[in-house]
């Protein structure tokens, strides 16, 4: 109460414009703005083949949750949030995803929370999100569906007042560990996997209830038009996120950063493999795999320098050729002279 929550601590020592913003924009869905990022997949996928080389399988899904994490722990204002106009520190990175039993129209819908450091590696964290999917899918539930579970068998007046209770009692910080845990919408960010359906990214709204401040959606892959080098166009796959993010937790120029430093992380996931310190020692430098030049191109490069080369010296040629000949005349017309 007063200030105080199990899951987060008050943001002291906030710049007036900071402090403020919760008060002109008290809603989650008044500050929410909207943004499309766009990864080439052939890091990623030439990332994973290796890796599973050795024997490591990942796909998108593991990359892109991984980088939830690193991001949330190294970018910290992104793990922050707003209840009652007061800016809060999470304490740990949360993950929320939905998930079908079965991929049919009656397949029905399970609500997962992952519960990370942030600090973990891409190991780490396909490990936790493999091993609880696979207890949800195999109990038939989670701790949060049965959670909600229970509260649809109340009657619908009921469950209107006891919902009504639930975020009165959030908002002045009264909720328990348990029910936070248990409630999907207490977390850093909500992820959907859109590529598993087969469909585009979308922009997805921020729930006004809970804490959530980020919720990203990732789109399946399509092949698009890319300029490399601000001249070259070429024809590329592409990854395509869709993300919300509450602007009341950081500025533009901060969640510029972290967008940049997102996009990065995806096209250079090596920097993924290896968990951070616990000593607080965090960089934000992405450390950016070298391109491999291949023999075919270097090869294709020497022809067309030589062929330039050659060309160069022909146009001198002719136009030495040029410039005899127009003496040979005029010495001619002097004799003739």
């Amino acid at each position: 109460m007063f200030g105080h929550r199990v899951d987060g601590k008050k943001v002291k020592g906030m710049n007036v414009i900071s402090k403020a913003e919760p008060f002109f924009m008290p809603m989650r869905t008044d500050a929410v703005n909207y943004i499309k990022v766009e990864v080439p997949c052939a890091p990623l996928d030439e990332f994973i083949a290796r890796e599973r080389k050795e024997g490591r399988v990942y796909n998108y899904m593991h990359l892109a949750i991984a980088t939830i994490v690193r991001l949330m722990y190294v970018r910290p204002k992104h793990n922050r949030f707003v209840v009652n106009r007061i800016v809060y520190q999470r304490k740990g990175v949360q993950v929320s995803m939905d998930i079908k039993k079965q991929l049919s129209d009656e397949g029905e819908d399970l609500t997962l929370k992952f519960e990370f450091t942030g600090r973990e590696s891409l190991e780490e964290v396909k490990q936790i999100v493999d091993k609880l999917i696979e207890e949800s899918l195999e109990q038939g539930e989670d701790a949060t569906t049965r959670f909600i579970k229970k509260l649809t068998w109340l009657p619908a007046w009921v469950l209107r007042l006891a919902i009504g209770l639930f975020r009165w009692m959030d908002k002045h910080g009264m909720l328990t560990k348990g029910m936070i845990k248990a409630s999907p919408f207490h977390t850093s960010c909500f992820f959907t996997n859109l590529k598993s359906i087969k469909l585009s990214y979308i922009y997805h709204h921020l729930y006004n209830f809970g804490t959530t401040s980020m919720f990203c959606a990732m789109g399946k892959e399509r092949m698009m038009p890319v300029v490399e080098n601000n001249r070259d166009l070429k024809v590329a796959k592409m990854l395509e996120f869709g993300i919300s993010l509450d602007e009341r937790v950081a500025d533009g120029y901060y969640m510029g950063k972290t967008l940049r430093f997102l996009k990065d992380l995806l096209q250079n996931p090596d920097n993924l493999k290896e968990s951070l310190p616990q000593d607080g020692d965090v960089t934000t430098k992405v450390k950016k795999r070298k391109k491999k030049t291949s023999k075919t191109s270097k090869t294709k490069k020497t022809k067309t320098k030589k062929r330039s080369i050659v060309k160069k010296s022909k146009q001198k040629q002719t136009k030495d050729n040029k410039m005899s000949w127009f003496k040979k005349k005029e010495d001619q017309q002097e004799k003739n002279v």
